[in-house]
Parts: structure tokens; C-alpha cells; sequence
């Protein structure tokens, strides 16, 4: 798709025409397609009905990334899916409500903005020095699926990138004695929606520096912000570490977590070590006579 095009989507105005920018952004929407390929996130379309996805934008850098790559596939047709965008106003002061209606007008993209004071509910329940996150997440999440679902959306996709999955492994591994992270994809509690995480393979990085080349209206969420010591923050921080001190590590322990060996942890409920058995010398001769097929 040329830069230069005048059907080129109103989201890639202005887009820089550096070689370093072009690269930037070939290399985001390869990794989304890669992700959106190998987690099988496009559904059989159904009759004349395409699929259709419910894509939230919360205003910071890796949701406006999020749409833009998600559109970028749908123009090249790669994506066969219709896209709605979604912003969830949750009533925090101070939140420029009409940045992202304006932009999203502006740009031609079909969307839903949404109110639900869920600001109050949380400053309410969670204790003085406690984060603010779990449930706030909880109760967006849980806003959005029924938007989804007014919607006739069959996934809510969300904007969460490579360190975000990288964070939470750690934060489960230190914090929660589990090994478990963010899925590229998953169904629900209720099982009739999907969500999907086309960027997990995208870094935190590119993401900054796609939305920040493109000058989106970034809107940071303070209310994460504003609580100092918070664990992702710590894990972050030493992540941050391990990468300066060896470059493309990060990228070592994600590729870690797409080939694991059950039978080389400690979990029986995913490896069978009860019944794990030993050969005896005559049954490892006589397999040695099987021929191999090839």
C-alpha cells in the first residue's frame, strides 16, 4: 500500500515517510498478522455475516496502535472482519472526554463511547495504600462484554503488547506461585465471547514509537499512574534491567513461553509422572528393529 495513495485510510494521514518509520511500521503489522495467524482469531464467516470485532481504546499509545494495524490488515484485506472501536469513560476526573470521539469522527472510524462511573466504585472499595487495578480492570472487562454483546460482536480485542505478557508472567511467577500469563487468546467465563490480543508479539517500544511518529492524541491513565510501587511497576523495572544489561532478552524469555516441556516442570496435573515407565534393554533392541517411517 503506497504511502502516497489517496484511498489510504484516514488513520495513516501524515505518517512519516522515513525508511526507519516505514520499517516500524511493516514490522507491527507483520507481527499482528503473524499472531492473528497462529492463535486462529479470524472465524469462518457465517453466510453473509462477517465477524465482528469490538476493539477497545482506552486513548493510550498501544490501543491507537491497536486500531491502526487492525485497519491496516483490513484495507490490505487481510483481515475479513468488521471493527467497531470502543472507548469506556469510566468517570475518572479530569479525563478529556471528548479527545477520542473527536478523533475517531475525524478519522471515519465506526465507534461506541461509553460512560460508566466505575471511578467511584473503586476509590470506594479498595483500601487507602491498596491498587486500584485488579478491580477496575474487573469491572471494565466486564462493561465491555456487554457492550459486545449489544454490539453483536463475537470478541473484545485488546491492546496489551509482548512486555505486557512478559509483566504478568513474572507478576504470577513472584507474586501468585504460578506459571501463567496473558493468552493471545481465550473464551470468556460465560463461553460466547472471545478475546483477542493481536499484539502479543508487538513490543512496548514500537508501540510508543508508532503512536508517538503519528502524533495520536495519547491520553494517560492517571489513576494507574498516580500509585507509586505498584508490582508491574517492579517487574518492569527489572526487566528494564535484565534487557540493558543483555540486550534481547526480553525476546529470549517470550519465545520462552511458546515452547514449553510440561514433562520438565513440576505440575502432574499437565505430565503423567505417576505412570512415567523405564525400558528394559530388550524393548529398547526391538524398537531399534521397527523401521522409522519418513
Amino acid at each position: 500500500m503506497s504511502e502516497l495513495s489517496n484511498e489510504i485510510h484516514p488513520l495513516f494521514y501524515g505518517a512519516p515517510t522515513t525508511t526507519e518509520f516505514k520499517k516500524l511500521r511493516k514490522r507491527i503489522v507483520r507481527y499482528a498478522r503473524e499472531a492473528i495467524e497462529q492463535y486462529g482469531m479470524i472465524e469462518p464467516q457465517k453466510g453473509d455475516t462477517r465477524p465482528k470485532w469490538l476493539v477497545c481504546l482506552s486513548g493510550g499509545k498501544d490501543s491507537y496502535t491497536l486500531l491502526a494495524v487492525l485497519y491496516e490488515l483490513k484495507w490490505r484485506g487481510l483481515l475479513p472482519v468488521d471493527l467497531l472501536a470502543c472507548n469506556l469513560d469510566q468517570g475518572q476526573p479530569g479525563f478529556p472526554a471528548t479527545v477520542l470521539p473527536a478523533f475517531l469522527e475525524k478519522m471515519g472510524v465506526p465507534h461506541r463511547i461509553e460512560y460508566q462511573d466505575t471511578y467511584s466504585i473503586v476509590m470506594d472499595k479498595v483500601p487507602k495504600g491498596r491498587t486500584y487495578c485488579a478491580l477496575c480492570s474487573r469491572l471494565r472487562r466486564g462493561n465491555l462484554y456487554r457492550i459486545a454483546r449489544e454490539e453483536g460482536c463475537s470478541a473484545v480485542v485488546l491492546g496489551h503488547h509482548r512486555d505486557d505478557i512478559l509483566e504478568t508472567f513474572f507478576m504470577n511467577l513472584f507474586h501468585g506461585g504460578r506459571l501463567a500469563t496473558m493468552p493471545p487468546k481465550l473464551v470468556n467465563e460465560d463461553g460466547d465471547l472471545f478475546v483477542f490480543r493481536p499484539l502479543a508479539h508487538v513490543a512496548e517500544a514500537d508501540c510508543e514509537k508508532f503512536a508517538n511518529s503519528m502524533k495520536y492524541p495519547i491520553i494517560p491513565c492517571d489513576l494507574c499512574g498516580s500509585q507509586d510501587g505498584l508490582q508491574r511497576q517492579q517487574v518492569k523495572q527489572i526487566l528494564d534491567t535484565w534487557e540493558t544489561n543483555s540486550p534481547g532478552r526480553r525476546q529470549v524469555m517470550f519465545r520462552a513461553l511458546m515452547n514449553t516441556r510440561p514433562s520438565h516442570l513440576l505440575d502432574p496435573k499437565l505430565f503423567d509422572f505417576a505412570n512415567l515407565t523405564r525400558q528394559s534393554p530388550s524393548d529398547a533392541e526391538e524398537k531399534d528393529k521397527i523401521p522409522l517411517l519418513r
